[in-house]
């Protein structure tokens, strides 16, 4: 009684005393983790070896699980649909092109589409740079186009005096749609012809580039959406001849929407899981290391005795 209520039991009456007790005793009846005694145990070097690894196999299994809590992953999904419904069906593009062997006063930029745009020697927003001494010239813009099939095109169709032999050849530093995003877990083909170089090409050839732009969201952790544009190219050169003779050449991006629309979701592993996992770990390397431990401990005693049963 003096163990179960130390500070109590001379104060109160043998009555409440003995039904304290009794409550107790008989809250005790629903406890499913019973104490064995210690004397009732035994240690052995063989659980003592089998707890440590049972612990390091524990911390190692929670550590990874800790790092795959803390970081985020990447879900991708596919649907079709418009996912920038506030862009005014408008794709921001950002080309940025050199031609080393054209001068900059026979450089343009025409955009037309299915819409009936059709835009000759576009300026806004761009700018070309002199190279080579001003034999080559280096073309960056930004501009927009209408969400239907259409092209847009680097030639010399807006010169005043069209060039007897126009040299097309040419390297493409950048051809990007829409927002850049900045994401490491997302490999995609967001400028997909950065990089392409035709120095090699014929300088009379023509090169049509054959776009299938995708759109592409990403989302954030905390709900924020942009919307950017990927896109696969397929390109073939050639040199084009009419009625009239040979037809002045150009680069020709020529472009097609996908009514697939690729989401990536940033998302963060549930507190409730990680919790799972973590019991789920220590319960399960817990259970089988004590399944081992009394195995082996068993096949020990087993073989004492056969060799006792042999020395007697």
């Amino acid at each position: 009684q003096q163990f179960l209520y130390p500070l109590t039991a001379k104060k109160m009456k043998p009555y409440d005393l003995k039904l304290s007790v009794n409550l107790c005793l008989c809250f005790c009846v629903f406890d499913i983790y019973r104490k064995v005694p210690k004397d009732l145990t035994q240690p052995t070097y063989t659980g003592a070896f089998i707890s440590i690894l049972c612990c390091v196999f524990i911390l190692f299994l929670f550590l990874s699980e800790l790092t795959g809590f803390i970081a985020t992953e990447i879900v991708n999904e596919l649907y079709v649909d418009d996912p920038d419904k506030d862009s005014g069906g408008k794709i921001e593009v950002s080309l940025n092109i050199s031609l080393p062997n054209l001068h900059c006063d026979l450089v343009g930029l025409d955009i037309q589409d299915e819409m009936g745009r059709h835009e000759v020697g576009h300026i806004e927003n761009s700018m070309k740079i002199p190279l080579n001494q001003g034999d080559g010239c280096r073309f960056e813009g930004e501009f927009s186009i209408n969400k239907v099939p259409g092209n847009f095109h680097v030639s010399t169709h807006s010169a005043t005096a069209q060039p007897q032999s126009p040299d097309m050849t040419h390297t493409i530093h950048k051809l990007a749609f829409g927002e850049k995003l900045q994401v490491q877990k997302v490999q995609g083909a967001f400028n997909a012809l950065g990089g392409a170089d035709k120095m090699s090409s014929n300088p009379l050839a023509s090169h049509d580039y054959i776009l299938k732009i995708v759109p592409t969201v990403y989302e954030d952790l905390s709900g924020r959406q942009r919307f950017s544009y990927q896109y696969t190219v397929a390109n073939k050169e050639y040199v084009a001849y009419s009625h009239t003779g040979r037809i002045i050449p150009a680069i020709w991006f020529r472009y097609d929407l996908s009514p697939i629309t690729v989401k990536y979701t940033e998302r963060r592993q549930p507190l409730y899981r990680f919790i799972t996992t973590i019991c789920a770990i220590v319960g399960g390397t817990f259970t089988v290391a004590g399944i081992i431990d009394s195995c082996i401990f068993t096949a020990s005693e087993a073989w004492k005795k056969i060799q006792i049963g042999k020395m007697s």
